[in-house]
């Protein structure tokens, strides 16, 4: 997926969750639309570098979309939330996702649980429904170990359960970790964050739903997903 042209800043501070002030290269404050509702740990660093889109639509009350924030000065993360869903489809159109290969159906947001829509719903005459939950990972905590989410969720957690019910009713129920970190190795429920949905995933797990993750590429042109890694079971016992 290709971004629009991207705009260079510097992160002055990010606050009510949806606003964030940037000073631009040649100087310039601006507020930009912050597409993230988590915490953003460790994504939002005094001073960081960070690149946002402009929208040329007068009917936006902020003309620019915080997209891309440098961490640690040597990674790149995506913190737009609402990009994962679209990499992922890409992905899966394309057939780079050899877990979700093989369907012939596509659709996004198809309404299903308890008043929720599914990412991503799969289908093929000669195979059960796929339903693809997807989860956008941004948390670097220490040797390259991610984690998700970075903030309590309930939300994640009954997707949880209406995946499971999935499973229980005879379908395929896929919980899609996308990786928009350059530095993340390998991902882990954050259980020091929010035990409770670390385990709803072993819950989750043990009656059925597929766990995957696949790191994506990032720079300030494109992001698009290159390959799968590991998805571990517990958290860093020290925290």
């Amino acid at each position: 997926m290709h971004f629009s042209e991207l705009i260079e800043g510097r992160l002055i501070k990010r606050y009510k969750r949806f606003l964030a002030d940037i000073e631009l290269a040649h100087g310039e404050v601006i507020t930009a639309h912050c597409p993230n509702t988590g915490s953003m740990r460790r994504c939002q660093q005094d001073q960081a570098r960070v690149w946002v889109s402009k929208s040329d639509n007068p009917k936006r009350k902020l003309s620019y979309t915080w997209e891309i924030v440098e961490v640690d000065e040597q990674f790149l993360a995506c913190i737009n939330t609402g990009l994962p869903n679209k990499v992922v489809g890409e992905a899966i159109a394309q057939g780079k996702i050899a877990e979700l290969s093989g369907y012939s159906g596509q659709k996004a947001e198809v309404k299903y649980g308890s008043g929720s829509r599914i990412d991503w719903l799969l289908s093929d005459e000669h195979k059960p429904l796929c339903y693809v939950e997807v989860k956008n990972v941004t948390l670097l905590e220490e040797d390259g170990h991610g984690y998700f989410p970075d903030a309590v969720t309930e939300r994640g957690r009954k997707h949880l359960y209406e995946l499971a019910d999935m499973v229980k009713a005879g379908h395929r129920a896929v919980l899609m970790f996308c990786v928009s970190h350059t530095g993340i190795q390998s991902v882990a429920p954050a259980e020091h964050i929010d035990p409770k949905y670390a385990a709803a995933l072993e819950e989750a797990m043990t009656q059925g739903v597929e766990v995957i993750a696949y790191r994506a590429h990032i720079d300030t042109t494109e992001i698009y997903l290159t390959e799968s890694i590991p998805v571990t079971r517990s958290s860093l016992s020290k925290y």
